[in-house]
């Protein structure tokens, strides 16, 4: 089962957190992967690793929010691997803040990176899936487009967008055979959230960090391996009978808060 030899897939913003677990899991699963990201340091040490366990993936430094590059980098992986199948929009960046204190610049980060990269990456694969006689797509929206979250008003914009725009796809190109799913994790254990502690909360990471695992109704925050597994089953052949859905990833936050 989950087996994915002889595709190729691709994984924005692959280089830590979920979306280096991601790569790693797909990789593992028989998969040809190209990393897309901006940080170069990153992304080599995920490409080191996986190829020295025998996994195939090269690393692509693309800025997904810039229409040139993508389409070039796409057109580059079709090249060298042969085929586009799977695509993973998991590059995202968040932002704390509610409608007073986010500024326009701010807006206009969020929709670059979080929103109009998964058009351009979704624009740019899609001739490349159906000429692979279909494949699959997985957005990483988030929880923050379910449900209101405080001091999180442009991320959830973002979020919201992204989901929404995966009703669209999956519907638009059934007939393509292509599937387009999102994901939605809650509180995930990744870098961002030590650096965000380290920052905002000195001396006192240790508390607010079990403060925030608690957030989470099964008591603690998700792993990126978790949110990977998720991806590796959307990818499948397994999940061919899946399209057009939202999977909250949460611990219970969406449903069992109270």
């Amino acid at each position: 089962m989950f087996d994915l030899s002889g595709k190729t897939a691709i994984v924005t913003g692959g280089g830590k957190g979920i979306g280096a677990a991601i790569c790693k899991v797909l990789a593992n699963a028989g998969a040809s992967v190209a990393l897309l990201d901006i940080d170069p340091e990153s992304a080599q040490q995920v490409e080191s690793q996986i190829k020295s366990t025998g996994g195939k993936l090269q690393f692509f430094n693309c800025n997904v929010a810039e229409a040139e590059q993508v389409t070039a980098t796409f057109r580059d992986i079709a090249t060298q691997f042969g085929r586009i199948d799977l695509l993973v929009n998991n590059a995202g960046v968040s932002h704390i803040g509610d409608v007073l204190s986010t500024s326009q610049s701010d807006l206009d980060r969020l929709y670059q990176i979080n929103v109009k990269s998964v058009f351009l990456c979704v624009q740019s694969a899609i001739p490349y899936l159906i000429e692979a006689g279909g494949g699959a797509i997985i957005n990483m929206s988030s929880i923050a487009a379910e449900v209101g979250l405080a001091q999180r008003f442009a991320y959830s914009m973002s979020k919201g967008a992204v989901q929404s725009m995966t009703y669209s796809i999956a519907k638009d190109f059934l007939a393509q055979g292509i599937r387009c799913n999102a994901i939605g994790p809650g509180r995930v254990h990744t870098p961002f959230v030590d650096d965000y502690l380290k920052k905002h909360y000195p001396g006192e990471e240790k508390m607010m960090f079990e403060k925030l695992a608690k957030s989470q109704p099964i008591g603690r925050m998700g792993e990126p391996e978790e949110i990977a597994a998720l991806v590796l089953y959307l990818c499948s052949d397994e999940a061919r009978f899946v399209t057009g859905s939202f999977y909250p990833i949460d611990g219970g936050f969406l449903r069992l808060n109270t």
